[in-house]
């Protein structure tokens, strides 16, 4: 893989782009009383949770929702190592018997049921965005939002979406002008969606590779040879998040409508 696209991606002036968020906030919430987002413990939802906390503390919820069946003890522990050091309101909610409840009426299969832990995650976040006028932020970065690595109406669904604009490895660096604890910039991403769950795993691909090809694909709009001679990265990883982009833009649209006759 060709380093100098991914220091091309990296090299951000952070500051400003902190500052841009923050201000994208404080023009979004004149309409609400807060702003409620889902905590895992990944680097994501923990920028979200540094980054509210710096202006909005006291108009900020975080709701941490493990499925303790499956979801790493780990990735809860640090949830809630987070909103004790931001010093954020919060609500811890095992969504284990909510899920059990659902999956005893329906067919089991794998990925329905873990997408629809996303979605009963889901709603409740927007449960409290109605009892409390908050709106609901989602965590998704450009890399998952590109390739449609995240569940329809499950962790898809939110009002704003403050980092959708920065790639995942753009994302860690911001975590790190925000002092996240290295541990939890370095862990492995992962929607704990079933047991041992891991996006680079599931995906197949590193997010150094998939930023590196988004970022030649979508924002300098080379063709997938150009991608190829440009990041050095093998054609069928191209090829695979190429195919992933097109498929999923139905993820980032309206439903489609008929024409008004």
């Amino acid at each position: 893989m060709n380093e100098q696209i991914l220091n091309e991606l990296r090299e951000q002036d952070y500051s400003r782009i902190l500052q841009n968020i923050e201000s994208f906030l404080g023009q979004q919430i004149h309409n609400a009383e807060g702003f409620v987002f889902g905590l895992s413990g990944g680097v994501d939802s923990a920028v979200i949770a540094y980054i509210c906390a710096r202006s909005f503390k006291d108009r900020s919820l975080a709701l941490i929702m493990p499925d303790s069946r499956i979801s790493p003890k780990e990735e809860t522990e640090d949830a809630l190592n987070i909103v004790d050091s931001l010093g954020i309101q919060y609500r811890l909610i095992d969504i284990g018997l909510i899920h059990s409840q659902f999956a005893n009426v329906l067919e089991p299969q794998e990925k329905s049921l873990g997408n629809l832990r996303a979605r009963i995650r889901a709603s409740i976040l927007y449960y409290y965005a109605n009892l409390k006028n908050h709106l609901v932020v989602g965590s998704s970065d450009r890399s998952e939002h590109l390739i449609g690595y995240f569940t329809k109406f499950g962790d898809g669904s939110s009002d704003i979406l403050p980092i959708a604009t920065l790639y995942k490895t753009q994302v860690k660096e911001l975590g790190r002008l925000l002092k996240i604890k290295e541990s939890i910039i370095v862990k492995k991403s992962s929607p704990n969606l079933w047991k041992g769950h891991a996006a680079e795993d599931e995906i197949g691909i590193r997010y150094e590779e998939i930023d590196s090809i988004l970022y030649c694909m979508v924002d300098k709009k080379m063709t997938q040879d150009q991608t190829q001679a440009a990041t050095q990265i093998e054609r069928s990883k191209i090829d695979k998040i190429h195919d992933m982009y097109k498929k999923s833009q139905h993820k980032r649209l309206m439903p489609p409508m008929p024409e008004k006759v």
